[in-house]
């Protein structure tokens, strides 16, 4: 079968215990490809500092609605500038809410945050969740941080576009494809993003609704990512390639990487300025470094992932 033809639902449904990360690390295990990151990885991945220049992947915090964003954050001053001569000392303050998960903020997915069959990753029940959050698997299993090798596959610099159309999907061979053309390598514990160009189609063109279709990765590269051991995933959209296609109205990169592979998501980053760097400096591997807020028992965090080239 060529790795450009997408599979049937019951192949999709047929894979996951084949690419399942469950036991691998022990069965109380709650970090899942994580622990792919060793203190070695850290350090190597320092050493791929050369300029010293930084770059945020993140998008800033969506205040206002958009067909992607019926919750936007509500961001409240508590204190303005125009009494605050009035205090002692004088301050000013404000005051965040936020749906951390959706389609308009960057944020990194718990392992709690999908189920599959009524168990979450590892075989946890999915019971675990309840109404104060979840007990096991909770995003704040991140507390120290997602330091390590980053690598960004371009695909619209691939395909010499400014970005890929709402009903494009990526197949293993694209991704074959990128990492040749960016000559760089995927090794396990990378911290993988693949760019879709949704950000720059975004600014160009406005937000619209998910269910017009976003670009992602077709459920064909799932063993493609499993055989790789990356420890995130991370994407300008939601990753998987909306819509699904099938009968069932689910994900199947989220459902598989999260629950099977134990794989954390980044989605809805703005990969745009690090795209335009690693163009310049010729080379798509440099630091990453995340630090998502320690949210207990959360099934998500807003996040801003850094690129240090």
């Amino acid at each position: 079968m060529s790795n450009n033809q997408r599979l049937t639902e019951q192949e999709i449904k047929g894979m996951f215990d084949r690419i399942s990360n469950w036991g691998r690390w022990g069965k109380d295990d709650q970090r899942g490809a994580l622990n792919y990151i060793s203190d070695a990885k850290r350090q190597a991945a320092a050493r791929l500092v050369k300029t010293g220049e930084a770059v945020s992947m993140a998008l800033p915090l969506a205040t206002a609605p958009a067909p992607d964003n019926p919750t936007p954050v509500t961001h409240l001053m508590i204190q303005s500038g125009y009494d605050a001569h009035l205090l002692s000392p004088p301050f000013t303050a404000d005051y965040l809410g936020i749906n951390t998960h959706g389609y308009a903020n960057t944020h990194l997915d718990a392992l709690c945050h999908i189920i599959w069959n009524g168990r979450m990753y590892n075989g946890f029940e999915a019971s675990e969740v309840g109404s104060s959050g979840a007990r096991k698997l909770a995003v704040d299993v991140a507390r120290d941080g997602v330091i390590g090798r980053g690598v960004l596959l371009d695909i619209p610099a691939l395909r010499d576009v400014p970005w890929l159309e709402n009903d494009q999907r990526i197949y293993p061979d694209e991704l074959d494809a990128a990492v040749r053309h960016h000559r760089v390598t995927i090794e396990e514990g990378d911290v993988l993003m693949v760019r879709t160009g949704r950000a720059r189609r975004r600014k160009a063109r406005g937000g619209w609704s998910p269910e017009e279709g976003l670009a992602g990765l077709d459920a064909a590269c799932l063993p493609w990512l499993h055989e790789r051991k990356i420890a995130v995933l991370g994407s300008d959209g939601v990753s998987d390639a909306m819509p699904f296609g099938y009968d069932e109205p689910w994900l199947s990169i989220h459902t598989c990487a999260i629950v099977m592979m134990g794989v954390h998501l980044i989605d809805n980053m703005d990969l745009d300025a690090a795209a335009e760097r690693a163009k310049a400096l010729g080379r798509y591997e440099f630091q990453f470094v995340m630090a998502p807020l320690i949210v207990r028992h959360g099934t998500a965090s807003p996040v801003n992932p850094i690129a240090l080239f």
